[in-house]
């Protein structure tokens, strides 16, 4: 493998202007410019980038944060993340947190080691005290999961109004007894859902009912169709369920066609994200639909700027109601 001193030798330069062409410094004439793009390209010389990222001070590597790898939520947002992150000649290094925080702090200690120039986190139960203070001195974006006046940028969605418009979908279909599967209350997405769900109720003059609100103690199908389970035994069932997440309407679905029922003759559902099974499912799911792809292209772009020193806006994406067989028949 050829070496750098190789190269300014065939090119009749030193070893520092062949350095300052790599780095793409402009205090090169284009005329040696040239002769050294020509002797690398002669030679097959391929620069060290870990040299070169000591001496800029920069990894090039973006921390991606999540809780786990299991939601297939978070694959279309880590698409677009690489995709910009790779265009910018960055790559990504996802960290799956388990909401551990020993993990958690092993991740942030690569960004204090300078191991990593940023971190997008779409962790809910992230430690924001701790990621406030790392936010002072280091590039931090939220995505999809954020907090409230914490000072770091964010894109995400409109919780409340997409789960607003979810509800309000069923009670133009002429639901009343509507129950929620949600998660736990501590996440702000959770918070935010229940309350779009409670304001469309309330707005049609429909009682909110705490017995057909259900807290799944996580995100997964296993844990929809516990609350599914539930819901069922009700002496008196409700005839639509919204849940805040694919997975658990899709587990919520399971039960109830386990059980010969009916959707949406017997009970109409509605989930939320569109994750790619959504449409897979007998009855389609109709869900509350995220641009996750463009979440994850604009969290780099944030990101990226943040590192270059640039100033960072939050963002609200559209979301959008596809309405499937889960609530139409």
């Amino acid at each position: 493998m050829a070496n750098i001193q190789q190269v300014a030798s065939l090119a009749g330069v030193s070893v520092a202007t062949v350095s300052r062409v790599v780095n793409g410094q402009i205090t090169v004439s284009p005329k040696t410019r040239i002769k050294v793009e020509q002797a690398i390209k002669e030679l097959n010389y391929e620069p060290s980038m870990l040299g070169r990222n000591l001496r800029t001070s920069e990894s090039r590597i973006l921390l991606v944060l999540i809780p786990t790898i299991s939601n297939p939520f978070y694959l279309e947002i880590i698409r677009g993340i690489e995709d910009i992150a790779i265009s910018q000649d960055y790559n990504i290094l996802l960290c799956q947190t388990d909401t551990n925080p020993e993990r958690e702090n092993i991740y942030f200690n690569l960004v204090r080691k300078k191991m990593a120039d940023g971190i997008i986190s779409m962790d809910p139960a992230v430690n924001i005290e701790t990621l406030v203070a790392l936010s002072e001195h280091h590039a931090i974006i939220q995505c999809s999961e954020y907090t409230i006046n914490s000072g770091i940028p964010f894109v995400s969605i409109d919780n409340e109004g997409a789960s607003y418009r979810a509800v309000k979908h069923l009670i133009k279909l002429g639901h009343e007894k509507i129950a929620l599967i949600n998660t736990d209350e501590k996440y702000l997405y959770a918070r935010q859902r229940q309350m779009g769900y409670q304001k469309a109720l309330e707005e049609h003059g429909i009682p909110v009912d705490q017995g057909y609100i259900f807290h799944a103690q996580q995100i997964g199908l296993e844990y929809g169709q516990q609350a599914m389970k539930k819901i069922l035994d009700m002496d008196e069932m409700p005839t639509a369920v919204f849940a805040v997440s694919d997975l658990l309407a899709i587990g919520a679905l399971k039960e109830i066609n386990s059980l010969g029922l009916k959707v949406p003759d017997d009970i109409a559902l509605v989930g939320f994200d569109k994750i790619d099974f959504s449409n897979m499912t007998n009855p389609t799911l109709t869900t509350i639909a995220q641009p996750m792809y463009k979440m994850g292209t604009l969290a780099a772009k944030m990101l990226i700027n943040k590192i270059k020193g640039e100033r960072v806006e939050s963002i609200i994406l559209d979301h959008e109601l596809v309405i499937r067989e889960s609530t139409s028949g």
